[in-house]
């Protein structure tokens, strides 16, 4: 897991994977796509990059049926999926799509799957919708959902939040690594977002876990007396003594990875939107005026 900038190039290559799936509505009209790519981490699993996607299309093994109700679509693919991961999928949701026949499936996993009308057949990814204005993603809204109400579940007592004084205008939350280079120059920034009404509200994410060479310089800083001066000191470089003690960074890190982080800083916006890499001062206060 690398630390990366943001890829201002990213949906120039995500087009380049789109998979259009005819619309209902109309002959040879095309309205919706699947994002594509050929990374695979499990057998029914998502892998999130800065542009790409997997659509994974896969048989359960059962012959297609109509199916009534959205309850024996449930108990279908909950049979089907729990079965094939040995019981570590397991459905939260089942909702409507705007194509029809089409069922956005929300796993435990933060993964989001789409299933036909049969439950016989399902999608990984993303689904899109073409709009005047470019593409519009239809699979953000739950992700971005999720993000919120887990994000809003953690004690501000676990994080190391830096307060402007002047009135707070938007709040940022970023899982960083004390070792990542581009979390180095977001926290040299602090200050100016500070300056611009910006709060910022640092969870951790050692890359790599507990096996990360900063994971137990986090837990140094977690353990601080003065958690902020600690945490400068570690992104400047500077050696901590060793500390011990109770720290939520292996529950911060289980949580990133739950709602799709891969490399830091990963910048959580009050929406819910999630935005890997650093980008500048002025850009970042932009976008978080106009959330």
């Amino acid at each position: 897991m690398a630390c990366s900038p943001i890829l201002d190039e990213s949906i120039t290559i995500l087009t380049e994977f789109l998979v259009p799936l005819p619309s209902f509505g109309g002959e040879n009209k095309i309205d919706y796509f699947f994002a594509v790519s050929l990374e695979k981490k499990m057998r029914f699993k998502l892998v999130p990059s800065c542009a790409s996607l997997l659509l994974i299309l896969c048989t359960l093994g059962v012959e297609a049926q109509d199916l009534s109700g959205s309850q024996e679509l449930i108990s279908k693919l909950k049979q089907s999926l729990e079965v094939s991961s040995q019981g570590q999928l397991q459905i939260l949701a089942v909702k409507d799509t705007p194509l029809t026949g089409i069922f956005e499936i929300e796993l435990n996993t933060g993964e989001l799957l789409y299933s036909d009308v049969t439950g016989s057949y399902l999608y990984a990814g993303d689904m899109y919708q073409t709009t005047a204005s470019g593409l519009m993603n239809l699979s953000s809204g739950t992700r971005q959902i999720r993000t919120q109400e887990k994000i809003a579940n953690i004690s501000e007592d676990e994080m190391i939040i830096y307060t402007p004084e002047v009135d707070v205008k938007a709040t940022l939350t970023v899982f960083t690594d004390v070792d990542c280079t581009y979390c180095r120059a977001l926290h040299k920034d602090v200050e100016a977002l500070l300056e611009q009404g910006i709060e910022i509200r640092y969870l951790a994410y050692p890359r790599g876990g507990e096996a990360a060479d900063s994971y137990e310089k986090m837990i140094s800083v977690w353990c601080s007396g003065d958690r902020h001066k600690s945490l400068t000191q570690a992104k400047n470089g500077q050696n901590l003594p060793e500390r011990e003690c109770e720290t939520p960074i292996l529950d911060h890190y289980q949580l990133g990875n739950e709602i799709g982080i891969s490399g830091t800083p990963a910048l959580i916006f009050p929406d819910g939107r999630l935005i890997p890499g650093y980008m500048d001062v002025d850009r970042l206060v932009a976008l978080l005026n106009s959330n």
